[in-house]
Parts: structure tokens; C-alpha cells; sequence
């Protein structure tokens, strides 16, 4: 008997005492004893592809005659239910934790025995039943490519898919906006808003598509490997039925065809897959950072900057400030893009340690890379619906410096040399005289013509 509300169960090692409410057992116990490092916990969207795993594995252990039927049944209705969202306060070990992910591999398995026991009176064990044909060396590499995969179908492709849509709206609706355009923050020739905006929308695209071309490298499991890429203990047709099972049971969720790695060593050994996602999902966080500081020099002033847009006042800026108001949703995107770059570098390092059979940081690329997909895909829609679409333009602004722009006389250098032009662009911006009025003095052209070289329509 354990002390006041707890219950004592017992492994390999012997007897531990455990919370008397706990669905979970020794080895569960033994991580949350160990591992004080940070208080931050594996993501839902990973705990639910363990479910999925499990559930798949038991019904596939049943097919192949491995498993009873009465357990299997239980097992997969346990896993539902934590699909479903229940049972969160029993999934609490740290993420860093042993590199194989065990600790949460055995939290899963514990747990589901635990609802087994607890709601269907069957005796269910956790290593010998729930973990059937399994290791943690295959199911977590496993569930990191299905948590990935699911989360980027379900919810970053399309923020990313409608945050293309906004900046196209906006496009169309600016198409007779002329401004300045800036290269080296300085002035340059003109472009039209419509544009400018265009430019991020196929940077989006880009980014997206290159995504969606890598992601089929991740619907090859690692699942049938178990413990050093052999299959040890495994039926021989478990990988393949196991993924002909996946893909059914996602069905409902993703349009996605699994199949079992062509080689256990590679997918258990290394994380090469979720090193390149990692920077896939880099490069959408440098476009969203490009987007980020571009409105935020837009929209710079009201007074003293561009101040070519004015963005959604939301909050007061400043605390001390009267009427102060910042760029808040682009500053906040753009530091979800570093802590994006930050995960890339951490996944990249944990991406060498795979050491001989293994890779020994496991838990720590599933959190970091579902951490990227979940803050990208939240910057999208905040800087979509929040910036993007509700913006409103300073006509007055961007006018009065696209009629001074000295750089126009760009256009005038194949009619009158670089020199020349050069020369207008000088005394214009000296004297802060219309571009045009410079060259009708300087140059012998006729005033019609040079209204028609130096007119910001047509240069753009």
C-alpha cells in the first residue's frame, strides 16, 4: 500500500509509488522523478499521433492474429479517447528527457493500459500489449514524421494558402497605387503597390511549394524497425500492414498514402527527414520576416517616417507615450520567425546525434519542430488578417515623394547618358525641385516627351 493518495506499482526495478489517480504507472513515475529540466511538455499534436500508433498497431497485431481481439478493442478505444483530447493532465513528462523518447513512448503505452483496466476491467500490459511489435525507436521517429504531416496539412498550409489569398486581394485593390521603391533603403525607381505586394504573395507561394515537394519524403515510416532497424519481434508483415492501416485510419483527416521506409536503419539512425524540414519551415519564417519589416517601415511615422500605409491601431504603444501607436502584430511576427531560425539551428545540432542504430535527441526535434509549425502557422493568419487586409494607404504621402524622386531621372540615361541624368538627379535633390522642371532646364528634349520618360506609370 503506497502512502496518502498514492498506490504503489512496480517494474523491472521494483516498486515506486504513484499518484492514486494516475492512469500512468512506474516507468511514467520514474521520468516525472528524473527529469526537472524545464517544465515544458511534448505538444497535443504529438501525443495524439501516439494515440494514433498505438491504436493503428493494435488493430493491425489483431489482423496478423498477434493480439486478442477483447485487447485490441480496448487499446483502440483507449487511444481514441485520447485523440479525442482526453486524459491531457496524464501526458506531463519533460521533454527533455532520454533521447529515445522512451519515457513518453512508455507514458503512452501506461496510460492506455491504465484506461484498459480502469474502464474495461481487462488486464492490459503496457510493453507486452499496447507496445506490440514496437519500440520507441521506431514509434517516436514515427510519430514525429505523422505529427508533422498532419499539422502542416491541416493548418499551416492552409494559413499560408489564405494569407496568398489576402495579399492578392489587396494586390487588385492596389493596382493604381505608384510609390517609391527602395533598394538599400534608399530611393529607387517606382513600382507599383500592387507589386510590391505581389512580390510577397509568390515568396509565400514559393516557400509553400517547395514545402509540399518535401513533404512526401515523411509519409515513409520508420514504424516495423523497432529497436535497431531489424524488425525484431515484430511480425514480418507488421511495417507493411501497419502503413496500409495508417493511411486508412488518416483518411478522415489527410489525403496521404504511408508506406514503410525502405530502409529501418536510415529512418531510425538519422533525422535527416526532420533537419530539411526544419528548414523548409526556415525559409517560410525568413519570408514572413521580410513581410514583417517591410510593413513595418511602410507604415514608419506618422510624421517623421514613410508612413505610405497606416496599419490597425490595436493597443496603446507605449506606456508612457500619450497616443503612441506601434506595428505590434508584425513586431510579434517577426520574433516567431527568430524563434523559428533558433529551432532550425537546434534541430540541425540534434540532427548529429545520430549515433550508430540511433538518434539520441529525439524528443527535443519533435518539440522544436512542431513548436515552427505552430508559430508559422499562427503568423500567417495574424499577419493576414490583422495587417494585410485591413491596411489603409497615405495617397498623400506617397505621392509627394514620388513626384520629387530624383532617381526618374533613371529613365532619361539612355536618351541623355548616365552622366547627364546623373547630373539632373543632383540639382534635384539639392534643390528639391520637381524632377521634371530639372530636366526641362537642363536638357533639350521636348516637354512632352520628357512628361512622358519621367511619368511614374510609365517606368514601372
Amino acid at each position: 500500500m503506497g502512502k496518502k493518495g498514492t498506490r504503489v506499482v512496480s517494474d523491472s526495478m521494483g516498486d515506486i509509488q504513484v499518484p492514486q489517480n494516475a492512469l500512468y504507472g512506474a516507468q511514467t513515475q520514474r521520468a516525472l522523478n528524473n527529469f526537472k529540466i524545464s517544465n515544458l511538455t511534448l505538444p497535443s499534436a504529438f501525443i495524439r499521433s501516439l494515440a494514433e500508433i498505438k491504436k493503428c498497431a493494435a488493430h493491425t497485431n489483431a489482423q496478423l492474429g498477434e493480439l486478442n481481439e477483447d485487447l485490441a478493442r480496448a487499446i483502440i478505444d483507449a487511444a481514441d479517447q485520447v485523440i479525442a483530447g482526453k486524459h491531457v493532465e496524464q501526458f506531463a513528462v519533460d521533454v527533455f528527457q532520454t533521447g529515445s523518447g522512451t519515457s513518453s513512448n512508455m507514458n503512452i503505452n501506461e496510460v492506455l493500459a491504465g484506461i484498459c483496466q480502469s474502464q474495461h476491467g481487462l488486464t492490459v500490459h503496457p510493453n507486452d500489449h499496447v507496445n506490440m511489435g514496437q519500440s520507441s525507436n521506431d514509434v517516436i521517429p514515427t510519430a514525429i514524421q505523422l505529427a508533422a504531416v498532419t499539422q502542416l496539412h491541416t493548418r499551416l498550409l492552409p494559413a499560408f494558402a489564405q494569407l496568398s489569398k489576402t495579399l492578392d486581394t489587396k494586390a487588385r485593390e492596389s493596382q493604381d497605387i505608384i510609390k517609391t521603391g527602395r533598394t538599400h533603403l534608399m530611393d529607387a525607381m517606382p513600382i507599383s503597390l500592387a507589386q510590391e505586394l505581389l512580390g510577397w504573395k509568390a515568396q509565400v507561394e514559393a516557400g509553400t511549394d517547395q514545402l509540399l515537394a518535401y513533404m512526401p519524403n515523411l509519409t515513409a515510416l520508420a514504424q516495423g524497425g523497432t529497436a535497431v532497424g531489424t524488425g525484431v519481434n515484430s511480425h514480418p508483415q507488421f511495417a507493411e500492414r501497419f502503413a496500409q492501416n495508417m493511411s486508412a485510419q488518416m483518411s478522415g483527416t489527410l489525403d496521404i498514402t504511408f508506406s514503410p521506409s525502405s530502409n529501418f536503419f536510415k529512418s531510425i539512425g538519422s533525422q535527416d527527414l526532420s533537419v530539411g524540414l526544419a528548414g523548409h519551415l526556415r525559409v517560410l519564417a525568413t519570408t514572413l520576416y521580410k513581410i514583417s519589416t517591410d510593413l513595418r517601415w511602410m507604415n514608419s511615422g506618422p510624421l517623421a517616417g514613410l508612413g505610405e500605409i497606416e496599419l490597425q491601431a490595436l493597443q496603446p504603444g507605449s506606456s508612457i507615450m500619450p497616443g503612441k501607436v506601434n506595428p505590434i502584430i508584425p513586431e510579434a511576427v517577426s520574433m516567431a520567425c527568430a524563434q523559428v531560425v533558433g529551432n532550425d539551428a537546434t534541430i540541425s545540432m540534434a540532427g548529429m546525434s545520430g549515433n550508430f542504430q540511433l538518434n539520441t535527441m529525439l524528443p527535443v526535434i519533435a518539440y522544436n519542430l512542431l513548436q515552427s509549425i505552430d508559430l508559422l502557422t499562427n503568423s500567417a493568419h495574424e499577419l493576414g488578417t490583422k495587417c494585410i487586409a485591413n491596411f489603409t494607404i497615405n495617397h498623400k504621402n506617397i505621392n509627394a515623394t514620388i513626384e520629387r524622386n530624383p532617381i526618374l531621372a533613371t529613365a532619361l540615361a539612355p536618351k541623355i547618358g548616365y552622366e547627364a541624368a546623373a547630373k539632373i538627379a543632383k540639382i534635384a535633390y539639392q534643390t528639391q525641385q520637381p524632377i521634371l522642371d530639372v530636366a526641362i532646364a537642363e536638357t533639350d528634349l521636348d516637354a512632352k516627351e520628357l512628361r512622358r520618360l519621367l511619368d511614374p506609370k510609365h517606368n514601372i
